[in-house]
């Protein structure tokens, strides 16, 4: 049987203020960046246990496609950032001490078993908060 090839994900959002952002995820999911470097302001790699969960991009900073016209349109329309968190009661006490928007309360979803919070992040973006899938009975 062929095995199927590694994948994992690295989402990319384009931000304001990439210092501001990567503070503000650094907190929220308590995880870490690649301290300072010379790209620091245009963009930030942020790390849990070494893997790379997280890149911050600022707007109409090198032409990327895509990372162009920050008033273009809603941010991340149809996107979620979700993180799964084995911390989930601290992650919440975090959000809230960020005074994050809180769009869902924490609670249950019933399909996976988990617990899960929604909020928003300083640039608009959908955020969830989950804990690990069956962890809610």
């Amino acid at each position: 049987m062929k095995r199927a090839p590694s994948v994992r994900a690295q989402p990319l959002i384009a931000v304001r203020d990439v210092r501001a952002s990567s503070r503000w995820y650094q907190e929220l999911l308590g995880i870490q960046n690649l301290g300072e470097h010379e790209h620091r302001d245009f963009y930030d790699r942020l790390l849990s246990d070494g893997e790379l969960v997280l890149q911050l991009h600022a707007w109409d900073d090198e032409d990327h496609p895509n990372l162009t016209g920050a008033d273009a349109g809603p941010h991340g329309h149809g996107v979620v950032l979700w993180f799964e968190v084995d911390d989930f009661d601290a992650a919440v006490e975090r959000a809230r001490a960020l005074r994050a928007e809180l769009v869902l309360e924490p609670h249950v979803n019933p399909a996976p078993r988990h617990r899960e919070m929604w909020l928003r992040d300083p640039d608009g973006y959908f955020v969830v908060l989950a804990s690990p899938d069956g962890e809610a009975g």
